[in-house]
C-alpha cells in the first residue's frame, strides 16, 4: 500500500462518478437552451427541497424556473425525467465537491498521519484530532450546505420508490464510501471498507439529527464523544 496516494485515488474516484452521470431528458443543443435546462433543474431542486418530491409537477417547475410551460415539457416528456435528472444534477455536483474536498484534505491527512511514532499517545491524538475534524465537517454541511442534505434525503427516500434512481443512489454512495476507505488505508486500517461504512453512517446519522435538532442544539460533545470512542477502536486503543 502506498498510503501518499490515496487522497488522490478518493478525488479521481469522485471525478469518475461525476463524468459518469447520464441524464434523461433531452439535451440543450445551445448555450442559451443549457441555461434554460438548467434553471429547470434548480427549480425543481429548489421545490424538492422545499415542499418534497411529490410537489414537482411541470408548471410548478415552470413557475418557480420563471419559464413558459412548454419549455419544461420540451426538455422533459414526464415527471419521472425531471425527477431523475434533477437528482443526476445533484449527484454530478455532489461528485464535483467531494473531489475538491478529497483534494484539499490531502495535505492536512498525510500531516496528522506522519505524526504517528508507534506510541498510543501518538494514536491517541490522532484519534481526537480526526474526531474534531469530523464534528467540524458535520458542522459545515449543516451550516452552509442544509439544502444539500435535505435533497440528499429526499433523493434517497424518492429512491425507494422509483428504481430508475437506485444507480444513481450507488453511484452517490460511492462518492462518499470509497473515499472514507481510501481515508481508512491511509490510516493503516485492516478492514477501511468496514470502518468506511461505520463512519460513513455514523456522520450521516449525526447530519440527520443536525436537521431536525437544528444545528445550534447540536451536542457537540456527545459527537466527539461517540466519533472519539469508533476512532480508538479502529486505532487499537
Amino acid at each position: 500500500m502506498t498510503r501518499p496516494s490515496a487522497p488522490d485515488s478518493a478525488s479521481r474516484i469522485a471525478n469518475a462518478v461525476a463524468d459518469s452521470v447520464q441524464y434523461q431528458g433531452r439535451k440543450a443543443s445551445r448555450q442559451g437552451s443549457e441555461q434554460r435546462r438548467q434553471a429547470i433543474l434548480d427549480a425543481a431542486m429548489r421545490i424538492i427541497v422545499r415542499e418534497g418530491v411529490r410537489a414537482v409537477r411541470h408548471r410548478a417547475v415552470a413557475a418557480e424556473a420563471e419559464v413558459p410551460l412548454s419549455a419544461t415539457t420540451y426538455y422533459f416528456k414526464d415527471i419521472d425525467d425531471l425527477i431523475t435528472d434533477t437528482f443526476a444534477q445533484f449527484v454530478e455536483r455532489s461528485a464535483a465537491y467531494m473531489a475538491h474536498f478529497w483534494e484539499s484534505t490531502q495535505g492536512l491527512l498525510l500531516e496528522e498521519v506522519g505524526k504517528l511514532d508507534g506510541t498510543a499517545e501518538s494514536r491517541r491524538n490522532l484519534a481526537d484530532e480526526i474526531a474534531r475534524l469530523a464534528v467540524e465537517y458535520v458542522r459545515h454541511q449543516l451550516l452552509t450546505r442544509r439544502d444539500h442534505l435535505m435533497a440528499e434525503h429526499a433523493f434517497h427516500q424518492e429512491a425507494l420508490l422509483n428504481p430508475r434512481l437506485h444507480e444513481l443512489v450507488r453511484s452517490h454512495r460511492l462518492i462518499l464510501l470509497q473515499g472514507t476507505t481510501h481515508f481508512f488505508q491511509v490510516l493503516g486500517s485492516q478492514q477501511p471498507r468496514q470502518d468506511a461504512e461505520v463512519l460513513a453512517g455514523i456522520i450521516e446519522r449525526m447530519e440527520y439529527q443536525g436537521l431536525l435538532d437544528g444545528v445550534e442544539n447540536l451536542n457537540v460533545e456527545e459527537m466527539l464523544a461517540i466519533l472519539r470512542r469508533y476512532m480508538y477502536l479502529v486505532l487499537g486503543l
